[in-house]
C-alpha cells in the first residue's frame, strides 16, 4: 500500500504531526492505545504545556536548535487549541498547566484533529524493517499477524526515547536514524530520581522546599526523600544536568537567612534549643536525621559566630554525591537523541535524506520538568507536518 506520509509513533509528537501533515497520513504504533505517555502524565491530568516556555528551558547539543519550532508554534497556540475543544484547565506552580479533568481529553482532542484531515491510525502494529529506494520509504510491518508493506513519500520518526520501557519505549528511533546516516548523541535518563543506597531510608516520605544546584543549574522546588534516595521536582530537574560521580548541593533553607536568624534568636530567645528552632523551618524527622551527622545539641545562646557559620554551611550547602539514578524505568524523558546537526531546525527534516523527519523526544532536545517536553512535542510535530504540506502544494 502507498501513503504520502507514514508516522512511526502515536505519542504526543506523532499525533500532532498527523493533524498537520495534510491528506493521506498513516500513524502506526505497537501499543494498544494512542498517547499512553499523555494518559499517565501529570498524575492523570496531563501537564500539557508551560506558560513560561522558552528555548532557555531546553537542553541540547545545539541550544539554538529548538528556537524556530517553538517560536512558530507557542504554548499560547496550544492553549487556544485546548480552549477550542472546550477542555477546562488550571495553572499550578511555575506556569504548569493541567487539565481539570482527565488527561485522556488531550488524546481525544488530538485524535479529533487527526480525523479532520483523514489521517488513519493503526495500533498493535510492529515495525519489521525499513528501507529507502527510488526516493521513497518502504516499511514492512506486522499487523494482526499479517505482514504489510507500506510505501511512503515521507517518514516521520516519532517513537520517542528510552524512558519508561514498561510502556514499550525502545531506542528504535536511534537505530532508524543511524541507518539513514544520522548521528546519535549520548543518551541517558533525565528528569529522574537520584539514588543514594539506603542512606535516606529513615526519611522516606519526608518532603521539604529546597534549592538544589550544581555548577550548571539551580532549581528552587520541593525535594522528597525516598527509600532509594531523593526525588521531587528539584531533584528531577537537576538530574538532567548531573553526571555520575558528580555532587549536587542542597540548600535546605532557601527562604531563610539562617545566620541572621540565629544571631537574632541568640539575643531574644537564647534558651531555646537549636533543634526546636530548626524544626520550626524543617520537618522534625529531617532535623533529627541531620543531628546524627552534625552536632545540633544545646541552646541557641551557646552558638558562637563561627559555629553559626558552620551550621549555615551544613544546612544551606549540603553536598551530596548520588550513587546513580533510578534509570529509564522511572525517567520522564531521555536526554540526548538524534543529533541536531543533521536536522533542519525549521522543518525537522533530515538535511541529507528528503522526506525523513525526526520529532519529539527522539531528537536531542530535552525540556525542563513542567510541560516543556510536551510543548516541544507539539511544536516539532507541527513544524514537520506543515513542512510536508508545504512541499506537497509546491
Amino acid at each position: 500500500m502507498f501513503v504520502n506520509t507514514l508516522i512511526l509513533g502515536a505519542g504526543a509528537a506523532g499525533l500532532m504531526a498527523a493533524a498537520h501533515a495534510g491528506p493521506d497520513v498513516l500513524v502506526i504504533d505497537h501499543a494498544k492505545a494512542p498517547g499512553e505517555k499523555i494518559r499517565i502524565s501529570g498524575g492523570g491530568r496531563c501537564n500539557f504545556t508551560n506558560m513560561y516556555c522558552d528555548p532557555n528551558s531546553f537542553l541540547s547539543g545545539n541550544p539554538h536548535f529548538a528556537k524556530s519550532a517553538l517560536a512558530r508554534y507557542t504554548q499560547w497556540d496550544f492553549i487556544e487549541l485546548v480552549d477550542r475543544h472546550g477542555i477546562a484547565w488550571h495553572e499550578k506552580t511555575l506556569g504548569q498547566l493541567f487539565c481539570d479533568g482527565k488527561s485522556t481529553q488531550i488524546v481525544d482532542m488530538l485524535l479529533k484533529e487527526m480525523e479532520k484531515t483523514g489521517a488513519r491510525l493503526w495500533l498493535r502494529t510492529k515495525i519489521k524493517d525499513i528501507r529507502h529506494a527510488e526516493g521513497r520509504f518502504v516499511t514492512r510491518v506486522e499487523k494482526e499477524g499479517q505482514e504489510v508493506e507500506i510505501t511512503s513519500q515521507n517518514l516521520i520518526l516519532a517513537t520517542g526515547g528510552k524512558s519508561i520501557p514498561k510502556m514499550g519505549a525502545t531506542g528504535i528511533a536511534y537505530d532508524i536514524a543511524r541507518q539513514f546516516g544520522h548521528d546519535v548523541t549520548e543518551v541517558r535518563p533525565a528528569l529522574v530520581p537520584l539514588t543514594f543506597g539506603d542512606r535516606f531510608v529513615p526519611l522516606a516520605g519526608v518532603a521539604t522546599n529546597t534549592l538544589v544546584s550544581n555548577d550548571k543549574a539551580s532549581f528552587p522546588e520541593a525535594m522528597l526523600f525516598t527509600h532509594r534516595g531523593l526525588s521531587g521536582p528539584s531533584i528531577l530537574q537537576i538530574s538532567s544536568y548531573w553526571h555520575e560521580g558528580e555532587e549536587i548541593v542542597v540548600n535546605l533553607l532557601p527562604e531563610v537567612d539562617l545566620p541572621t536568624l540565629l544571631r537574632e534568636k541568640r539575643q531574644t530567645d537564647g534558651k531555646r534549643a537549636l533543634t526546636v528552632e530548626l524544626a520550626a523551618h524543617l520537618p522534625a524527622r529531617l532535623v533529627s536525621f541531620i543531628g546524627q551527622e552534625i552536632d545540633l545539641k544545646g541552646n541557641i545562646a551557646d552558638l558562637s559566630d563561627s559555629r553559626i557559620d558552620q551550621l549555615t554551611d551544613a544546612l544551606t550547602a549540603w553536598r551530596l554525591k548520588p550513587t546513580g539514578s533510578e534509570g529509564y524505568r522511572t525517567a520522564e524523558v531521555t536526554l540526548g537523541g538524534v543529533s541536531t546537526t543533521g536536522i533542519d531546525s525549521k522543518s525537522l527534516m533530515s538535511k541529507h535524506l528528503p522526506g525523513l523527519y525526526v520529532i519529539g523526544e527522539a531528537v536531542d532536545v530535552t525540556g525542563w520538568l513542567g510541560g516543556y517536553n510536551f510543548q516541544w512535542a507539539w511544536a516539532s510535530g507541527v513544524a514537520a507536518g506543515r513542512d510536508i504540506q508545504s512541499r506537497a502544494t509546491g
